[in-house]
């Protein structure tokens, strides 16, 4: 919002809106109620004010009378803040209203549907799932089709990330690297014995290393971030990550509370 990037610029807005008033008995004890603020930190922002022409008074004290450049600068920010107030409520009247789903067959407006998640993606269409949702737009196999009347709970299991770090450039990197270990655990899944989903890579070597053994990255960039957002959508993730750069990984997802193995891939 634009009009109240500066710091303290809201509180500005707020007092030459009650000054406009005209209340000739308002006093900064008022003001500080009013805006529960203390009464010096009205008076210093009533001293900012007069420097700088948008009020009028004698000795900084009540009466305060709104200048003509103040009473352009309320108007502004005003249409500023109600623009601002209506993109706001436009966007909560529509918040999970409609939810955007890839239709698993086609599907006639009005039709009652389930709504499940499958790979990391939502999907609907005419299956018994735990939540169910309204058709609102007709929609082709696989496009995007618009849903109301969520309800039910969308059964998602959180995912899990094996790291295997991989060594560095200086200390041999893929030459250094047990290739036939990562091949290993790629094929054969998580400690559950479930499948790997995506493949996160972190570093020139980490993606040589996936091009000699044939393994598709799927993500390559914001790695950390990525893995553990695939995670929370149920995907078990490979994440080959160079030296020193598996501490962003450990980081983000303790933060996400996602379930993890480090795995050293050195020789």
């Amino acid at each position: 919002m634009k009009a109240f990037k500066k710091r303290g610029a809201l509180t500005h807005f707020q007092i030459l809106s009650e000054i406009s008033k005209q209340d000739p008995h308002l006093k900064q004890k008022d003001l500080a109620n009013t805006l529960g603020i203390t009464i010096q930190a009205v008076s210093e922002n009533i001293k900012t004010l007069i420097e700088e022409g948008y009020i009028t008074s004698k000795d900084g004290r009540s009466p305060y009378k709104i200048t003509q450049k103040g009473i352009e600068r309320v108007k502004k920010d005003a249409i500023n803040l109600r623009r601002y107030s209506d993109s706001v409520l436009e966007t909560m009247n529509h918040f999970k209203t409609v939810w955007p789903a890839i239709a698993n067959e086609k599907l006639k407006e009005g039709e009652k549907v389930g709504v499940y998640m499958d790979d990391g993606v939502l999907y609907a269409g005419k299956v018994e799932a735990s939540a169910t949702g309204t058709v609102l737009k007709d929609a082709s196999k696989y496009h995007d089709v618009p849903l109301g009347g969520l309800n039910g709970t969308i059964e998602m299991n959180v995912g899990e990330a094996i790291i295997i770090t991989i060594p560095n450039i200086k200390d041999g990197g893929s030459r250094a690297t047990d290739l036939e270990l990562i091949k290993r655990v790629y094929e054969n899944g998580t400690q559950h014995g479930s499948k790997i989903d995506r493949v996160a890579t972190v570093g020139t070597v980490a993606r040589s290393v996936a091009y000699q053994l044939d393994i598709p990255i799927s993500i390559e960039f914001a790695a950390a971030q990525a893995t553990a957002n695939a995670a929370r959508k149920g995907l078990n993730i490979l994440a080959l990550s160079v030296g020193e750069m598996t501490k962003a990984f450990i980081r983000e997802l303790e933060e996400e509370k996602i379930k993890y193995n480090i795995i050293d891939g050195k020789k």
